[in-house]
């Protein structure tokens, strides 16, 4: 989910088995996405319906995407993933023209970092939203976001 504004590109993995379902990003209900984004823009996006966060998304030039395209995986563990297949990454920045840096959600899509910095673009590594990243604390990748969302005034 991108827009043509899109300054920051948010890369997960892979999506749970609750966001296939949903046909959401990030819609297990104890993934702190959401949550963080609600925390950084003072706006409560749960509240809101899926297609109005989006929409918050998109206006404030954020953009998600999954650096695979497709896996496969037992359950929603990044640690399961097998078969592992790349997103077109270099097309997708290619179209577009306001991005400004790319940030990963989490270990498993900064694999990909090597590929993603030879994009020639900055390249981030937060802190996995994902219920299974329980050492961080909310308060902790909340400021791990921020730091990252304030260079190119997302926050």
């Amino acid at each position: 989910m991108v827009g043509p504004h899109t300054r920051l590109l948010l890369l997960g993995s892979f999506p749970s088995v609750a966001s296939l379902a949903a046909q959401q990003y990030y819609a297990h209900p104890r993934n702190l996405f959401w949550p963080i984004l609600s925390e950084l823009w003072g706006l409560d996006l749960r509240a809101l319906t899926y297609e109005e966060r989006l929409q918050q998304v998109r206006e404030r030039g954020l953009g998600i995407w999954d650096i695979y395209v497709r896996c496969r995986r037992e359950g929603s563990l990044d640690s399961a993933i097998e078969d592992a297949e790349l997103n077109d990454l270099s097309g997708l920045c290619r179209r577009l023209p306001a991005l400004q840096a790319l940030a990963h959600n989490g270990g498993e899509s900064a694999r990909a970092m090597r590929i993603t910095r030879a994009l020639g673009l900055p390249v981030h590594r937060l802190p996995s939203t994902s219920p299974a990243n329980a050492s961080w604390t909310f308060a902790r990748k909340c400021a791990a976001w921020r730091e990252v969302f304030l260079l190119y005034h997302l926050a």
